[in-house]
């Protein structure tokens, strides 16, 4: 076992949930004003849960030429766009509004009943994504997991496979209520710039827990903070 290296990510600690979405939502806004003035286009992989909503919301409110940027989810619960648990519903009612209202958004949910049989409709959505993304969002559960990448996830190693030509794979994991779709890592991990956001000390607890080893299995968010990056991870939390 060994520690990760801290050149590997950048901290960004900040004093509370609202300046912490204030100081995210302007960052990633940054990165997707470089895409635009790069290509014309930008994109962004977000994750869903509660903890993002306030940076959603400061997001929303950013000045950018939204109708050439376009957003996805770095991964989705299988479950109508109705549902409370619906990560979509999330981000269509938090942050595809204000300035955001013209974005363009690429779901991961199709209208079948498993993630296998609706991943041909899913994919074909993808092909209007501009990649690789101009920032991507992560989150981290309490067990070291990040997008679904789920220790002992059904379909982790192909998840994690940086050789894997497929740009998503379905998901299932003892910890995870419903099956999921999830981006693979050879498709986040690309990102122009990639951030990690969480809250509370206990969570920051599980980051430090995460740096202290190299295990991706056992907790599959070092596989973001072992992937050799141009440019380090942003971390931005608050306790």
């Amino acid at each position: 076992m060994k520690t990760l290296n801290r050149a590997n990510w950048t901290d960004h600690k900040c004093a509370s949930s609202a300046e912490l979405a204030q100081e995210l939502a302007v960052a990633v806004s940054l990165a997707l004003r470089i895409g635009l003035q790069a290509r014309g286009r930008a994109s962004v992989a977000l994750s869903g849960g509660k903890t993002p909503l306030r940076f959603f919301d400061a997001l929303s409110r950013e000045t950018l030429d939204w109708a050439n940027v376009y957003v996805t989810l770095a991964d989705e619960r299988w479950v109508p766009v109705t549902s409370e648990r619906s990560n979509t519903k999330l981000v269509l009612e938090h942050l595809l509004i204000n300035q955001a209202k013209s974005a363009h958004y690429v779901s991961l949910y199709a209208d079948a009943p498993t993630p296998e049989l609706g991943m041909s409709k899913i994919t074909s959505g993808l092909a209007a994504l501009p990649l690789p993304f101009d920032a991507v969002v992560l989150g981290m559960g309490d067990d070291g997991h990040t997008a679904s990448w789920f220790p002992q996830g059904d379909h982790l190693t192909q998840a994690l496979d940086m050789s894997n030509k497929l740009a998503l794979v379905p998901m299932r994991a003892p910890a995870a209520p419903e099956a999921r779709i999830t981006f693979t890592a050879p498709v986040l991990l690309d990102a122009n710039q990639l951030f990690l956001h969480f809250e509370t000390g206990p969570k920051r607890a599980v980051f430090d827990q995460a740096c202290s080893g190299d295990d991706v299995m056992k907790m599959p968010i070092r596989a973001a903070l072992l992937a050799k990056r141009e440019r380090p991870i942003q971390v931005y939390w608050c306790n």
